[in-house]
C-alpha cells in the first residue's frame, strides 16, 4: 500500500532516522544532523586553508592523499567497548566502525610538498597555496621540406 506523499517513500523513514539519529546540537526540531568533515574554505592572498571537523576522530585516524589534482581526506574509525562481569561474561560489548572520506580539487600544479596540514583540537587544518597555470610556452615545429 502506497502512503501519502507527505510521508515520503516509507511512513518510518523518518520515524527511525529522528530516533536512532542524533538531531544537531543546539537544534529543537528532530532532523538528524549530518555534520560529518564539515568544512569551511578560506581564501587569503596567497593561498587556501580548509577547517574541516572531525569530532571524535585522532590524528592517527586521518590521513591526506595527493592524486592527479584532487586532495582526499579519510578518516577512519574503530572502536570497540567490552564490559564483562566477574565470570567472564558480557553484560554489554559494543562495536563502531566508520569511516569518511572527502575530496577537494586543488589542481594539477600544485605539490604534496606545497600542502601543510596539522590536527588541533578535533579539527584538520589544511592550507593549499595558490598557484598559476603556467602556460604552455609553443615550440615551432618545422616541416621537413624534400627536393
Amino acid at each position: 500500500m502506497l502512503m501519502p506523499s507527505i510521508f515520503g517513500e516509507n511512513l518510518f523513514d523518518d520515524f527511525f532516522n529522528d530516533f536512532f539519529v542524533p538531531a544537531k546540537p543546539g537544534y529543537a526540531g528532530a532532523r538528524p544532523y549530518n555534520g560529518l568533515m564539515k568544512t569551511d574554505v578560506k581564501e587569503n592572498d596567497t593561498g587556501f586553508e580548509l577547517d574541516i571537523d572531525l569530532p571524535g576522530y585522532g590524528k592517527e585516524d586521518v590521513s591526506a592523499e595527493l592524486k592527479d589534482g584532487y586532495l582526499t581526506i579519510n578518516a577512519t574509525k574503530k572502536s570497540e567497548n567490552d564490559e564483562k562481569d566477574k565470570n567472564g561474561k558480557y553484560l554489554r560489548r559494543e562495536r563502531f566502525y566508520g569511516s569518511c572520506s572527502r575530496s577537494f580539487f586543488v589542481g594539477k600544479q600544485v605539490t604534496e610538498e606545497d600542502i601543510k596540514a596539522k590536527f588541533e583540537n578535533g579539527i584538520l587544518i589544511v592550507t593549499i597555496p595558490k598557484k598559476e597555470d603556467q602556460p604552455k610556452v609553443e615550440q615551432k615545429k618545422y616541416i621537413p621540406i624534400e627536393g
